[in-house]
């Protein structure tokens, strides 16, 4: 593995603060960035989401996703993306539209080449679609069965 830097996607967040029985190598990064282990690029956006997601699919009551995205930006060792400018996000489009993914994936590999972050850490296999962006799905096929049947799908 290398030290990065690193983008963290919604899922990969959202993942780590859930507790699942797969939720280890997410949580591994996280605490790799915020202990400064790897270099991690993370925008505020990614963690309306993963708040989001904690709330939607995994149950979270949004009291508790907030106060774990909130103890997560107290990470000082994190590069936190704190923008949205319009180029970015019409970039980002013009790259999901291209490859046909959705507006976050295309805006998060956006960041990622203007942060030069050279690898996106994600749960989702469509950030392969980006030639110019690698792409380190952290859940093996077993490992997302497993998190599939804690969900009940």
């Amino acid at each position: 593995m290398s030290d990065g830097p690193y983008l963290f996607d919604v899922g990969v967040t959202a993942l780590a603060h859930a507790g699942t029985p797969v939720s280890g190598r997410a949580l591994s990064y996280v605490r790799r960035a915020i202990d400064g282990e790897i270099d991690a690029v993370v925008p505020y956006a990614s963690l309306v989401g993963a708040h989001h997601v904690l709330t939607t699919v995994y149950g979270f009551s949004s009291e508790d996703a907030s106060a774990l995205m909130g103890r997560f930006m107290d990470a000082k060792r994190i590069h936190w993306y704190e923008k949205m400018p319009e180029g970015t996000v019409r970039s980002g489009f013009e790259r999901a539209g291209a490859v046909n993914v959705n507006g976050w994936d295309g805006f998060y590999a956006q960041v990622a080449g203007e942060e030069g972050a050279e690898t996106i850490l994600t749960i989702d296999d469509d950030f392969d679609r980006f030639e110019d962006v690698s792409a380190d799905v952290i859940l093996t096929t077993d490992e997302f069965a497993t998190l599939n049947g804690y969900l009940g799908y």
